[in-house]
């Protein structure tokens, strides 16, 4: 019985630190997933943005050009997002009619 015991709680002990070295990797995992996440939306947002326009990135003044007209996107991006969210909260979303 006593053996029985002890096993039982060195197999807890165990699942125990695997499961905490497995959250600190999870950790780990959800970080590096963001990371590249937003280095994509970055890039991709970048060639959306500057498409079909001639933007010279070798001058200072070219630079200031682009960087505004990147903001200028992702600012408006948010403006969208939140006028899709202010009309998804307005709308009547109760069962009006039953179907019987």
């Amino acid at each position: 019985m006593a053996i029985g015991v002890a096993m039982l709680v060195i197999s807890v002990l165990v699942i125990a630190i695997w499961v905490i070295i497995e959250i600190k990797r999870l950790k780990h995992k959800l970080f590096a997933i963001l990371l590249i996440g937003l280095i994509l939306f970055a890039y991709l947002g970048t060639f959306i943005v500057f498409k079909g326009q001639n933007v010279d990135y070798k001058t200072v003044p070219g630079l200031i050009d682009a960087t505004k007209t990147y903001f200028s996107w992702l600012g408006s991006i948010f403006g969208n997002l939140k006028t899709i969210t202010s009309n998804a909260i307005k709308m009547n979303w109760k069962n009006n009619k039953s179907i019987t």
